[in-house]
């Protein structure tokens, strides 16, 4: 895991104020369990893992978790951030807000972008059920690194040619521990996870 937690595409991030709580809060209640079960955190070494993401009010753009707060207990509204653009076969994103997106961004995205009645996007991290559920649900390539062009092209790829959207989970082969849910809304995307676990 030494490239973990590590930005890989190249940001265009404005700096700026952070967004009104009241946009904030539903997406904060879900970290907040995720992070109580141990599914959002940070390992020993002090890298953080997993993150969470609600679309917007309007167009492609989505709320998400920012870069390294999976250390933090509890997060506020300066730990979030708004992906506003994402070039995935350039490697590139651009976001708003107080701190930089996660890492994991390019893999919401491309969620967002072939989804439209998709809300909601949880990506965590857990040893047993990862391994527990490699290639009984979709599963991406093992050669796919995290938070690369390649994530995104895998995570496209089973959207058009398997269940995927029907059962919304999918494991990271190439991302050890890494799985994502998704749905209509965060409740629903809980409610996978929940389901599996």
């Amino acid at each position: 895991m030494t490239d973990e937690g590590y930005i890989k595409f190249s940001a265009d991030w404005q700096h700026a104020p952070p967004f009104p709580e009241a946009k904030l809060a539903v997406l904060n209640t879900f970290r907040q369990e995720l992070y109580s079960r141990g599914l959002i955190g940070a390992y020993e070494n002090g890298i953080g893992f997993g993150n969470i993401s609600c679309r917007a009010e309007s167009g492609g753009l989505f709320y998400i978790s920012g870069s390294k707060t999976g250390n933090f207990a509890r997060l506020d509204t300066r730990h979030y951030a708004l992906v506003t653009e994402v070039g995935a076969s350039e490697n590139r994103l651009s976001c708003t807000g107080p701190i930089i997106a996660s890492s994991e961004s390019m893999s919401h995205a491309v969620i967002y972008e072939e989804c439209p009645d998709v809300n909601g996007v949880i990506h965590v991290h857990d040893l047993h059920l990862w391994q527990s559920l490699m290639h009984k649900v979709p599963t991406t390539d093992a050669s796919a690194p995290y938070g690369s062009p390649e994530m995104v092209e895998s995570i496209r790829r089973l959207l058009g040619e398997t269940d995927l959207k029907a059962c919304k989970i999918f494991v990271m082969e190439g991302h050890e521990e890494g799985i994502f849910t998704f749905g209509a809304d965060l409740a629903e995307a809980m409610a996978v996870l929940k389901a599996y676990l």
